[in-house]
C-alpha cells in the first residue's frame, strides 16, 4: 500500500509553517484592530502574541507524540474517542473551506477592487486548479510552492514595516486609549485569525523528516517569528498612518505602499499582497487533503479518500474533492470579508479549545508516552488558555452585532456533522449498525418501499424459485418480502436487529410455514437451520463487516444447484457511494465463487440510487 513520502527538512516546514499560520491576518487585520481599539489595539497584539505561543508550545507537545496527517482530528481521536475526534475533524474540515473562500475574497479585494465579479473569480480559479495539480503532483513540488510564497509574505511584510521604522512619528499613538478597556478583550477576538493555521502546518507532520521532533520546533519558532513581524507591523503602519485613516481602509497594505514607494508602489504591494494570499490558499490546498486522509484511513470519512496515489504518494481523491469544493466556494464567496472572519473565529476557538484540553486529558490518560517536547504547565496552563478562548467568544457574543445570528449559522453547520457521523459509522461499524438499525427499526421500516420499491418486491419471486421451495430470507426486516413469498414451501426468515425479528414473529406467528430468526452477528453466521433451495437478500451485503465469512457460513446451508439472490443499492441520490467493494463487480463474484456459487452481477440504475443484482446457483 502506498504511502506518504517523508520530503520536508526543517527549515521547509518553518517556512511553510509561517505560511500557514500568517495567512491573510496581517493584511487586513491591523487595520481592523486599529478601528476598533485604536493605539492601545498593540496591547492586543502583545497579549494575542504571548497567548499564540503557548497555543504553539502545546501543539509541538501534540505533534511530538502523534506525527501523523490527521493533526488536531489525530490529538483529538487519542484523547476522546470516534465522536468527539469527528466532530472536531468536521469543525476544521469547515474552518478550512471558509477560509479558502475569505482568504479568495481578500485577495481579490487587493488585486482588482473595481473589477467584474466574474472577472475576480476566474482569476481565482486559475490559482486553485494550479494548485490542486501541483499538490496532486507530489509534496517535493509542492513544498517548493509554499516555500516560494512564504517569502513572497515575508518580503511583502517587511518591505512595508522596515521603512515605516525611519517615517514613525510618536504623536499617532496619543491619546493611546480612546476606547474602553473591553476593547482590548473583543480586538484580541477580532485579530485571533492572524495567528490561525497551526493545525493547516500539523497535516504536514507525516511527511516531515524526523517529525516528532523538527515539528514542535517549527510550530513555535514560526509562532515566535510571526509575532514579532506582526509587533513591528503594527507599530510601524500607525505610526506613519494616522489610527482611523488606517482603521477605515479597505487595503492598508496598498495604502503603506503609496506612502513609501508612491503610486506605483501601491500597486507593485496590491499584485504582491495578492500573491501573498493565495499562497495562504496553496497551504490549506496542499494540507487539507491529509485531514480527509486521516479521517478515511480511521474510517470516519469515505474511505475512498484513505488511498494514496502509488507513483506521486498523495492523497489524490481527497485533492479531487477539495477542488471540486474549492471551485464552489469560489463562486458562492464573493461575499464579505469580515463576514466569514466572523464565521470562522468562533469555530476555530471552539476546536483549538478543544485541542489544548487534549494535552491535558493525554497528560493523565497516557502518561509515560514519550513526548519529545512538553509544554510547561501542561496541566493547567492549556486550560487557562482554553477559558480566555471561551471569554473571547463571549465577549464577541455581546459586544458584536449579529453575532448570535451567525452562532445560530454556526451551530447549524456543526450539527449537520451529527447525521454524517452515523452514516459513516454505519458503513464501517457492526455494533454502530446494530444499535442505530434497532434504535430506528420502526421509521426505517417505513422507507422499505422506498429503497425496495413494489416493483422489486414483486420481481423477486419472478427472479428464483418460490413456490413449493425451502427458502432461506436473510435480512427480512418488519416482512414485507415475507409477505410476497407466502407461497414458498417454507421461510427461514432472519434479521439482525433483534426488534425486526420480534416483530416479524408475531406478525407471522399463525403461518406454521414461516419461522423467524434473530441474528445479531454482521461478521458471521452461525444459527442451524435446514438445508434451502433458494437464498435471498436484500439491502443486507453492504452491512456486512465480514461479507466473505458470512456468504460462505450462508452457503453451507442451501442445497446443491440452489439459487441464490442478492440485492444491494449504491451510489445514493446518485452522489453517495456505498462501501468501496460493493460495486466492484470482480470481486463479488470472486466472493461468491469463493463460497460456493456461481453469480452474475447487474447493475440497474434507480430513481434514487442504483440497485446491484447477484443472482446465481449453489455449484
Amino acid at each position: 500500500m502506498a504511502q506518504l513520502k517523508k520530503v520536508l527538512s526543517y527549515k521547509a516546514i518553518l517556512l511553510i509553517t509561517i505560511n500557514s499560520i500568517m495567512g491573510t491576518g496581517i493584511f487586513f487585520l491591523p487595520a481592523v484592530g486599529a478601528k476598533s481599539a485604536g493605539p492601545a489595539s498593540i496591547v492586543s497584539w502583545l497579549l494575542l502574541s504571548f497567548i499564540s505561543i503557548y497555543v504553539a508550545m502545546c501543539f509541538g507537545e501534540l505533534v511530538s507524540m502523534f506525527p501523523k496527517a490527521g493533526g488536531i482530528y489525530e490529538y483529538c481521536k487519542q484523547a476522546y474517542g470516534r465522536f468527539t475526534s469527528f466532530l472536531i475533524g468536521w469543525m476544521t474540515i469547515l474552518a478550512g473551506n471558509i477560509t479558502i473562500a475569505m482568504l479568495v475574497v481578500g485577495a481579490i479585494q487587493y488585486l482588482t477592487p473595481a473589477s467584474a465579479p466574474l472577472t475576480k473569480v476566474f482569476l481565482s480559479l486559475i490559482f486553485v486548479v494550479a494548485f490542486n495539480y501541483i499538490a496532486f503532483r507530489g509534496m517535493q513540488t509542492s513544498a517548493t510552492m509554499l516555500v516560494t510564497f512564504a517569502f513572497i509574505t515575508l518580503a511583502t511584510i517587511l518591505g512595508l514595516a522596515i521603512p515605516g521604522i525611519f517615517k514613525l512619528q510618536v504623536g499617532n499613538f496619543s491619546p493611546f486609549f480612546v476606547f474602553p478597556m473591553s476593547s482590548i478583550l473583543l480586538t484580541i477576538f477580532l485579530i485571533a485569525e492572524t495567528f490561525f493555521g497551526w493545525e493547516t502546518a500539523t497535516f504536514l507532520a507525516e511527511e516531515t523528516k524526523d517529525g516528532e521532533k523538527v515539528m514542535p520546533k517549527a510550530l513555535i519558532w514560526g509562532t515566535v517569528i510571526i509575532a514579532i513581524i506582526c509587533l513591528v507591523f503594527v507599530i510601524t503602519s500607525m505610526g506613519v498612518i494616522p489610527w482611523k485613516t488606517f482603521g477605515a481602509s479597505a487595503t492598508p497594505l496598498s495604502d503603506l505602499g503609496i506612502l513609501h514607494y508612491g503610486v506605483i508602489g501601491g500597486d507593485v504591494f496590491a499584485i504582491l499582497v495578492y500573491l501573498a494570499i493565495i499562497g495562504s490558499v496553496a497551504g490549506w490546498v496542499v494540507s487539507a487533503p491529509r485531514l480527509l486522509l486521516a479521517m478515511a484511513q480511521d474510517k470516519l470519512f469515505l474511505t475512498q479518500f484513505g488511498e494514496i496515489h502509488t507513483k506521486n504518494g498523495t492523497p489524490h481523491k481527497a485533492i479531487m474533492f477539495q477542488a471540486i469544493l474549492t471551485t464552489i466556494l469560489v463562486f458562492v464567496g464573493a461575499g464579505s470579508y469580515t463576514t466569514m472572519l466572523h464565521l470562522l473565529v468562533p469555530i476555530v476557538l471552539i476546536a483549538y479549545a478543544m485541542v489544548l484540553l487534549s494535552v491535558v486529558v493525554l497528560r493523565y490518560k497516557k502518561p509515560n508516552l514519550k513526548r519529545h517536547y512538553t509544554v510547561p504547565f501542561g496541566k493547567s496552563g492549556p486550560i487557562v488558555v482554553a477559558l480566555i478562548m471561551i471569554l473571547l467568544i463571549g465577549m464577541w457574543l455581546t459586544h458584536t452585532e449579529n453575532a448570535w445570528e451567525i452562532l445560530r449559522i454556526i451551530l447549524s453547520l456543526l450539527f449537520l456533522g451529527i447525521p454524517l457521523y452515523f452514516l459513516i459509522e454505519m458503513y464501517y461499524d457492526a455494533p454502530v449498525i446494530l444499535k442505530v438499525n434497532q434504535f430506528l427499526s420502526k421509521p426505517l421500516s417505513w422507507g422499505e418501499h422506498v429503497l425496495f420499491p413494489f416493483s422489486y418486491h414483486r420481481r423477486i419471486p419472478q427472479l428464483v424459485q418460490i413456490k413449493n421451495k425451502v427458502v432461506l430470507e436473510f435480512g427480512s426486516a418488519l416482512g414485507t418480502l415475507t409477505h410476497r413469498m407466502r407461497h414458498a414451501k417454507k421461510i427461514i426468515a432472519v434479521d439482525y436487529v433483534k426488534h425486526n425479528s420480534q416483530i416479524h414473529q408475531k406478525r407471522f406467528n399463525k403461518q406454521n410455514h414461516i419461522e423467524s430468526k434473530h441474528s445479531s452477528s454482521l461478521t458471521s453466521f452461525s444459527i442451524k437451520v435446514q438445508k434451502v433451495d433458494t437464498l435471498i437478500s436484500t439491502g443486507i451485503l453492504s452491512y456486512l463487516q465480514k461479507p466473505q465469512k458470512v456468504i460462505s457460513d450462508l452457503a453451507k446451508n442451501v442445497r446443491k444447484n440452489g439459487e441464490v439472490l442478492f440485492i444491494d443499492y449504491d451510489k445514493f441520490f446518485h452522489l453517495i457511494p456505498n462501501v468501496a467493494w460493493i460495486r466492484d463487480e470482480q470481486k463479488l463474484k470472486k466472493m461468491f465463487s469463493k463460497a460456493g456459487f456461481n453469480v452474475t452481477v447487474r447493475k440497474k440504475r434507480g430513481f434514487l440510487w442504483t440497485y446491484i443484482i447477484i443472482k446465481g446457483r449453489k455449484r
